[in-house]
């Protein structure tokens, strides 16, 4: 039994340290890399050369059909380019297993060493996610070694002798074992390596290892399919193309193991070279078999799961990719992006808001409500995706980062929700009884107004751009704003006091309108908070007397 764990430990080990440095590539790299992908799509050989640089890198096929089918579901690649990117991820998959099938186990300690004084010395940073890629490549070559020595005295085990003799009748159905343990592990790359490592062991037979590695290839195709299986059509049509040509190489291979096996035996006939070579070479026969042919596969694809792009609806959110979720910093750009959208629809709420005050329009007053539902939905979308974005792993500019995103987030959507307020308002005490704003009153609100919106444009632009003079503007902004809603309070009682009928009929409308301004101007003027916070310029306690205090002296310029 202790063996037993021992050999599982080293596998777990092994998936762990293929995660370990998939993720630290995609952090140090992850932009970049999507960018090559995104771009190489002018012929199908680039798209290949592509699909096999980045997997080779990030050492898991999977992690490239999650990006691949992004940007398939968004429209920025065919589905043709794409598949030609997966049968190229596939052959960078099949090239990491011949490395790290060599003798590594010398160069495991210096790998962990370096890697951890990296990672703790500049822990966030881009030198410590390269310390994190470094100990998940010495945990890679420590789990090997580990595996090779725990699989020793398993041979010797008589339980462990009938447990694997069940691989030695059906290689369809040895196959079929393959491919759920990769679904299991998550990680074809750790599975091919376990099979080569039994096989060395004298575990399992040669003929048993080349069908646990074709079911490692089919599991492979299927993890991804499954891990696609929320996009949208054209995007899973990346992974089930993906999944049907490793299906198709699994059938021709099936009853061709023996012919591979005794050929493969010439080139070298070491079990655990035998069976890596083995991988390698069914991949790039899949990948020259099929890179002509990736344009009907791609029609077939799109006649078994037809439809179009469901993302360009208003209400669908744009810029929330999930393969970005292991790359903080991109995520963190997607979500912004995403921000900015529920900017813009507040800002036509706020001018229908004006419209529907001065014409009495019900049916764009309607509308208007319509489009808070729009900013609801986006605001949730924002906030389940960064809540998927580990803060653990975030440095402390991203978290920052991240705290600035879900604050403005809010704010907007507490926007929204007061301007449906005055809506409702208006048509309940205003529209329904016909009623008008005296001149002079609608004239303040038109004034405040335009204040309110020009405050949330420019505070947009100190979410996007964090300079400090336009936090400073804005801080300004929002304490003359204050005096403007006491002098408009003040002269909207005047006029109800000389009985003007306009002011006296909207009254406790017209006061409600300028409250509600002035709240949608503190929320948009707060984006400057962090800006100025982080440049030394407020502190929390300014903030909590800024309601009673002018802060222009306080965010003066340096």
């Amino acid at each position: 039994m202790g063996v037993l764990l021992h050999l599982l430990s080293g596998v777990a080990l092994l998936v762990w340290g293929t995660n370990i440095v998939k993720v630290g590539i995609l952090r140090v790299y992850g932009a970049n890399l999507r960018h090559v992908l995104s771009v190489s799509v002018s012929n199908r050989f680039k798209a290949f050369a592509a699909g096999l640089g980045v997997t080779g890198l990030v050492q898991s096929s999977n992690a490239t059909a999650v990006i691949v089918s992004s940007f398939v579901g968004q429209g920025l690649i065919a589905v043709a380019p794409a598949l030609a990117i997966m049968l190229g991820a596939n052959v960078g998959t099949a090239l990491m297993v011949q490395v790290f099938s060599l003798d590594l186990s010398w160069l495991s300690p210096l790998l962990i060493f370096v890697g951890v004084i990296l990672h703790l010395s500049w822990k966030g940073n881009r030198p410590g996610h390269v310390g994190r890629v470094l100990i998940g490549l010495g945990l890679i070559t420590l789990a090997l070694e580990l595996i090779s020595i725990a699989t020793r005295p398993v041979v010797q085990a008589a339980g462990v002798k009938v447990l694997f003799s069940s691989l030695t009748g059906d290689a369809a159905l040895d196959m079929l074992v393959g491919a759920f343990l990769t679904i299991l592990c998550y990680s074809s790359l750790a599975v091919v390596l376990f099979c080569g490592a039994l096989a060395a062991a004298g575990v399992v037979s040669i003929h048993v290892a080349l069908a646990l590695v074709l079911g490692a290839n089919l599991g492979s195709g299927v993890s991804a399919l499954l891990t696609t299986s929320g996009n949208n059509q054209p995007g899973k049509r990346v992974t089930l193309g993906n999944l049907l040509s490793r299906l198709l190489g699994c059938v021709i291979a099936l009853p061709l193991l023996g012919q591979a096996e005794s050929l493969l035996a010439h080139i070298d006939a070491d079990p655990q070279r035998l069976i890596v070579n083995f991988h390698l070479l069914f991949n790039v026969a899949l990948a020259v078999l099929l890179l002509g042919a990736t344009a009907p596969l791609a029609r077939l694809c799109e006649a078994i799961l037809p439809g179009r792009n469901t993302g360009d609806s208003q209400v669908t959110p744009r810029h929330l990719d999930a393969a970005a979720l292991t790359t903080p910093t991109l995520a963190l750009s997607n979500a912004a992006r995403e921000v900015l959208r529920i900017g813009d629809r507040v800002e036509q709420m706020l001018d229908n808001m004006l419209r529907v005050l001065r014409t009495n329009d019900v049916k764009l007053a309607n509308a208007t409500c319509r489009i808070d539902n729009e900013v609801d939905d986006l605001y949730t979308a924002i906030k389940l995706y960064l809540t998927q974005i580990s803060t653990e792993a975030l440095d402390e500019r991203d978290g920052q980062r991240w705290t600035e995103i879900i604050s403005l987030t809010i704010n907007l959507e507490h926007a929204g929700d007061l301007i449906e307020r005055v809506i409702v308002d208006a048509k309940e005490k205003k529209i329904a009884h016909n009623l008008q704003f005296s001149e002079a009153g609608m004239r303040e609100i038109a004034d405040m107004h335009g204040r309110v919106v020009a405050n949330l444009r420019l505070g947009l632009s100190v979410f996007l751009t964090g300079d400090i003079r336009s936090a400073q503007q804005l801080m300004a902004e929002k304490a003359n704003f204050r005096d403007m809603e006491r002098q408009y309070a003040r002269s909207h009682l005047q006029r109800v006091a000389v009985q003007t009928a306009e002011s006296i009929e909207t009254s406790s409308l017209h006061l409600d309108i300028i409250s509600e301004l002035k709240r949608l101007n503190s929320l948009f003027c707060a984006t400057a908070y962090p800006v100025l916070e982080q440049a030394g310029l407020m502190n929390r306690s300014r903030m909590k007397d800024e309601g009673q205090e002018k802060v222009g002296a306080v965010v003066e310029a340096r």
